[in-house]
């Protein structure tokens, strides 16, 4: 089944880590002290960490409303499966007593 939340969430994940390794590059790449260079690193790091548990947050909330709607649709399927059972026995002594009567 195409899920259009799915591929957005990894699309937005693709393009952060896109910019966060190339905001990384930038930064090993510019003429800075080396401690400056590693405090945006462990920021970008933090920043990425943060957004990454985040979109797992996301999908696990996706995830979960999804498992209940199934609960839900499988409880509804077998509650009209009864019915019809029940439909069909109620049925089926209907046409046992005609044809009792008619014996």
């Amino acid at each position: 089944m195409h899920n259009e939340s799915n591929d957005y969430s990894l699309g937005m994940v693709a393009f952060l880590a896109g910019a966060f390794i190339g905001a990384g590059i930038a930064l090993l790449l510019a003429p800075q002290s080396g401690t400056e260079t590693r405090t945006l690193l462990r920021d970008y790091a933090g920043k990425a960490k943060d957004e990454m548990y985040e979109r797992g947050r996301e999908a696990k909330e996706t995830f979960d409303s999804a498992l209940e709607r199934g609960k839900q649709a499988y409880e509804t399927v077998k509650e009209r499966g009864r019915e019809a059972y029940e439909t069909g026995k109620e049925a089926m002594r209907g046409a046992q007593e005609t044809g009792r009567n008619r014996g």
